[in-house]
């Protein structure tokens, strides 16, 4: 199947014709998707999980890769061979709220869903990105959102998980920067349904920060800058005093500007890998309905990027 497959073990939707999948088949769906370390991570807890819990044996996690147009026929192809459960990485995260049968609430709210658990009568939708970052931020930099001041940096799809996560949370305040203007008037009008002091929440954009931008609390990157070697910081970090802390979503196998920015003046930072992890330990959880190992699928993770 390894040979089939290609190098990175992934299946188009022309594969799926006459191939059964036994047990409980679970997937991660993306255009491209060949990158994902989510098999390593879910298919390691689940043997972990085995040892309490035979059933676990049965269950087995694929990658999946499909064009943004061919995802209606993908999730019904997928419901009639009966995979339990499907993650959704870009670009389907949106595309995915029409074609689903019922929604999480914050998952509604934040416009957007990554995890899709099988009922009778299609897909259900969760989004379990902004549970991942609070964890991740508590765990990596050992804060919680209650009363934090955050810097939000970028108004995309994990941005908007981030920011409505950071506002249910009881965030003290949101600043949102973004390169694209529009964008980020459209994050706004979305945020301000959940911010219930609309006096929490302001935007500005990247290229000029306000004098006022506080230089203390949680700056949290969520663009792409940091997915190559080469990309600069989306945000000069000498702005900012050494209490501040960095959370970036990227991560890779070299560390981000914006990390290494931040080590060099002492600041306390973290990458994503961390909010992978956890997102993906409560698909898991909503999937299978136990307790899972994180810190199996966080050394998976690790191993995968090597």
């Amino acid at each position: 199947m390894a040979d089939r497959l290609g190098r990175h073990g992934v299946w188009t939707l022309a594969e799926l014709d006459g191939k059964d999948f036994p047990g409980v088949p679970l997937a991660v769906l993306g255009y491209p998707v060949g990158h994902s370390i989510s098999p390593q991570m879910h298919n390691g807890a689940l043997a972990a999980m085995a040892d309490g819990w035979p059933e676990a044996r049965e269950w087995r996690y694929h990658k999946l890769e499909v064009p943004p147009e061919a995802l209606p026929d993908a999730l019904n192809r997928l419901f009639e061979k009966r995979f339990r459960g499907l993650n959704l990485t870009i670009p389907h995260k949106v595309l995915a709220l029409e074609h689903v049968v019922g929604i999480d609430p914050v998952a509604r709210r934040m416009g957007a869903v990554n995890t899709l658990k099988r009922l009778s009568s299609g897909y259900f939708g969760y989004n379990t990105d902004g549970y991942g970052f609070e964890r991740a931020v508590r765990e990596e930099l050992g804060i919680g959102l209650k009363n934090e001041v955050v810097i939000l940096l970028g108004a995309g799809g994990a941005a908007r998980a981030i920011a409505v996560q950071c506002l249910e949370s009881g965030c003290a305040e949101l600043w949102v920067g973004n390169r694209s203007a529009q964008r980020l008037s459209t994050l706004l009008e979305i945020l301000a349904h959940t911010a219930l002091d609309k006096a929490r929440l302001h935007g500005f954009e990247l290229a000029r920060p306000p004098h006022d931008l506080p230089n203390r609390g949680l700056v949290v990157n969520a663009t792409p800058l940091g997915l190559r070697p080469d990309d600069p910081p989306p945000i000069d970090i000498s702005r900012f005093d050494d209490a501040a802390r960095i959370f970036d979503t990227t991560y890779g196998v070299h560390e981000s500007s914006l990390i290494r920015s931040a080590a060099l003046r002492k600041m306390r930072s973290a990458r994503g890998l961390s909010m992978l992890v956890w997102q993906g330990a409560r698909a898991l959880e909503i999937w299978t309905e136990r307790a899972v190992p994180a810190e199996v699928m966080k050394r998976e993770a690790e191993v995968a990027l090597q």
